[in-house]
């Protein structure tokens, strides 16, 4: 019925294809070309314009500037004559006239106040409950140093102490640690440095020692010591004699006008005038082969107690100051035993009295109220002009420094083993005209 087999393919074409592709048109989308044109902006001509007016020669003759105005000659002469006597009284009185003698043009802005600049001090030795027993400034007035130590009790001869420097004007300061330490076996009671040499710096030890460091060998700065024989000092204080009786030496002082002259401060109160030049000899000391001299050759009317600091001026050759555990400085002059000058400072001791090394009339004391005070005797011959608390009134300042290249920084080390360095107001380092007159006058006073 049914059965396989294979037919013919059929192909049937598309009709609506073929119709569409008949219609197809091409078309573009671009718009049609526009039509530019170019156009300078820049003008085609240029004219230039003066802005002076044009001088006429009227305006020249009516502003002429050069024609002298007439002068009455006469009048003028006239009037001259007539106040002359009158002009030539008051420049004569004005001549006479003191209103002005401490005045001075000052184009300097001035510092009215005393103010504290640096706060220093060596953590290590303030742990020992150590003090600043010394200060000193070196040659070029860039670098303190301060000697730690012990002026109240302790065992002083075995227990270590320091010098410490700092240079104030390195950068990046730390005030808490020095730029040089020296580890020092004795309590060290006094240094200085070299007057010329400003690396090198002497101390006297408690033991007796006189110990010389140069601050530029930083591994070993120890260059001399004295040792201990029999013709060094076995003692914290020099022994000098005035005739056959020995006296213990606190402090010392040289002339600025003779080397050959000096003042010392001594523990029974007095202050003797002392010379180099003297042939008087001492009583010599057992085993001591250095011939001894007995250089003291005036005394001063006593303190009442032991005179810790003397200070020769540097403006008077006859001037110097002292002061003691009474609490009181004298004013000296070499030329009487009597003081002319006595004041009450503290009802403590002083430790340490310093003169200006700039004006003559300023000095400095160290009290053990904790006080710094500045006295200007241009101002008063009583009390102070700047009181400086440094410390609680229960901790000494026992030592000052005035700085002679930078004459407006003061230096003051205390028992807590801070040193402080103070900036000066303008008025303790600008000297008055009249200054050294007034000095002069103090120094020819005759004591009661």
């Amino acid at each position: 019925m049914f059965g396989d087999s294979a037919a013919r393919g059929a192909d049937v074409e598309s009709l609506w294809r073929r119709d569409q592709g008949t219609r197809c048109e091409a078309k573009s989308c671009q718009t049609g070309e526009i039509s530019t044109v170019e156009a300078a902006v820049q003008s085609h001509s240029s004219r230039d314009a003066g802005m002076q007016t044009d001088q006429s020669e009227a305006t020249i003759q009516n502003l002429d500037l050069q024609k002298e105005a007439p002068v009455d000659y006469a009048g003028l002469l006239s009037f001259l004559q007539g106040v002359e006597d009158v002009i030539i009284k008051e420049l004569n009185k004005n001549w006479r006239s003191h209103a002005f003698d401490d005045f001075e043009v000052n184009w300097v802005d001035q510092n009215e106040t005393v103010s504290c600049l640096h706060s220093l001090s060596y953590p290590e030795a303030q742990d020992q409950k150590l003090q600043v027993t010394s200060i000193s400034w070196n040659a070029t007035g860039s670098v303190v140093a301060c000697s730690y130590g012990r002026l109240d009790d302790g065992d002083w001869s075995t227990e270590k102490s320091y010098v410490c420097t700092w240079n104030l004007d390195r950068r990046g300061l730390n005030p808490k640690r020095p730029d040089l330490v020296v580890d020092v076996p004795s309590s060290v009671m006094c240094l200085a440095f070299h007057p010329s040499q400003p690396s090198l710096i002497v101390g006297g030890l408690y033991s007796g020692e006189v110990l010389i460091w140069d601050t530029s060998r930083i591994e070993d700065p120890l260059i001399w010591r004295t040792g201990m024989t029999d013709d060094t000092h076995t003692d914290p204080v020099y022994q000098r004699t005035r005739g056959e009786t020995a006296v213990g030496v606190t402090s010392l002082s040289f002339s600025c006008f003779d080397p050959s002259v000096f003042i010392i401060g001594v523990e029974g109160g007095y202050s003797l005038k002392c010379s180099t030049a003297v042939e008087t000899a001492a009583v010599p000391r057992t085993g001591s082969s250095v011939p001894l001299k007995a250089p003291a050759q005036f005394a001063f009317s006593p303190h009442g107690g032991p005179v810790y600091c003397v200070s020769c001026s540097p403006f008077h050759r006859n001037l110097f100051l002292s002061g003691g555990t009474d609490g009181h400085v004298h004013l000296h002059s070499m030329l009487q035993a009597q003081p002319l000058i006595s004041l009450q400072l503290s009802k403590k001791y002083l430790f340490s009295v310093r003169w200006s090394p700039v004006r003559p009339l300023v000095f400095a004391a160290a009290t053990g109220e904790g006080e710094v005070q500045l006295f200007d005797f241009g101002k008063s011959s009583q009390k102070p002009a700047v009181s400086i608390k440094q410390a609680s009134a229960q901790t000494p300042v026992y030592c000052i420094e005035f700085n002679f290249k930078q004459p407006q920084l003061l230096a003051a080390g205390d028992a807590s083993g801070m040193l402080k360095i103070w900036q000066l107001s303008s008025d303790f380092i600008q000297q008055g005209p009249r200054e050294m007159n007034h000095l002069e006058q103090l120094a020819n006073e005759v004591a009661d």
